[in-house]
């Protein structure tokens, strides 16, 4: 057994951000979420894990007349 000290690691705002933008990105594509997730590059960065590679969700003109189209329902 080895002597390496263990540290605790919490997801920073940023990766907890990155995580539901995955998740985001995996719902409208109708996709996979394991390999967005599996493909994270974390730091430390005092103690909080930062991604630094979230990510990008890209909407069309459709995906947001859809959204607003949704909202006006709400109001």
């Amino acid at each position: 057994m080895s002597d390496t000290k263990t540290s605790e690691l919490h997801l920073s705002d940023q990766a907890l951000g990155a995580v539901m933008m995955a998740l985001q990105k995996s719902l409208m594509e109708q996709s996979d979420i394991v390999p967005v997730l599996k493909s994270f590059k974390f730091i430390d960065s005092d103690g909080d894990l930062v991604v630094l590679n979230p990510p990008i969700v890209k909407f069309s003109h459709e995906d947001m007349e859809v959204l607003d189209s949704a909202n006006q329902e709400d109001a």
